[in-house]
C-alpha cells in the first residue's frame, strides 16, 4: 500500500511564501489566505485575481485598494466576516479568540467577573446600538487592547459619518490581516536567513 500524497491540511500564510501565494491556484489561494480576512468569499476571489504581489507589503495594499473600491454589499460581506467586538468565545474563529483577549480571561476571581460581565454588557449594548445605525458590524483592530480600552472608540463610532465608518471597517480589516500574516509567517520564517517580511 502507498502513502497517499494528497496533504492532510489546507496551505496557509504559516506554509506557504508570498512566492507560492503568487503562483497557486486561485481557490488555493482564497484557502489559504481565508483565515487572515475571515473567509470573505467575494473579497478573497478578487484578491487572488490581482495577483502577483510580489511582496506581502504589496498584497495588503492591493487588499485595501479592493476593499475600498468593490460594491458596497461586498464591502459589508468583508466587514460582516469578523465577529462582533466581545462575541462569545465559540462563535469566533480560532485567530479572534486570541486577539480578543478569550485565553488571558480563563483565570478571574468574581470581582473580576463581574467586571467583565459588565463591559460584556456594555459591548453588547453598543454593538447594538452600531449595527441599528449603520447595518453592519463594528470591526476595529484590536491590537492588544482591552476591551475596557476599545469601549470609547465603539461608542464615539456611534456619532461617526456611514461612509467614514465603512471606509474605517475596511481599513481595520485589512490592519487585522496584515497582523495575522505577521504572526502566522514569523514562526515558519524564524530559522531562515532575513528575507522579504509581511510589514
Amino acid at each position: 500500500m502507498t502513502a497517499d500524497p494528497t496533504p492532510t491540511h489546507s496551505p496557509s500564510p504559516a506554509t506557504l511564501s508570498i512566492d507560492e501565494l503568487d503562483v497557486i491556484a486561485p481557490g488555493a489561494f482564497a484557502a489559504a489566505v481565508a483565515p487572515l480576512f475571515e473567509g470573505a468569499r467575494r473579497f478573497l476571489g478578487r484578491l487572488a485575481m490581482a495577483r502577483p504581489f510580489g511582496s506581502a507589503e504589496a498584497m495588503f495594499d492591493q487588499a485595501r485598494v479592493i476593499a475600498q473600491a468593490m460594491p458596497f454589499d461586498e464591502q459589508l460581506e468583508l466587514i460582516d466576516a469578523h465577529p462582533r467586538l466581545g462575541a462569545p468565545p465559540a462563535s469566533v474563529s480560532a485567530l479572534s479568540y486570541v486577539e480578543q483577549g478569550y485565553p488571558a480571561d480563563a483565570q478571574v476571581d468574581a470581582d473580576v467577573e463581574a467586571q467583565r460581565r459588565r463591559r460584556a454588557d456594555e459591548l453588547d449594548r453598543l454593538n447594538a446600538a452600531y449595527e441599528a445605525r449603520f447595518g453592519f458590524r463594528y470591526c476595529v483592530f484590536v491590537a492588544g487592547r482591552s476591551r475596557a480600552e476599545l469601549l470609547p472608540g465603539l461608542a464615539d463610532a456611534l456619532e461617526a459619518d456611514r461612509d467614514a465608518e465603512i471606509r474605517r471597517a475596511l481599513d481595520a480589516v485589512v490592519d487585522i490581516a496584515r497582523a495575522r500574516y505577521a504572526t502566522l509567517a514569523a514562526p515558519a520564517s524564524a530559522g531562515d536567513a532575513p528575507r522579504e517580511g509581511p510589514a
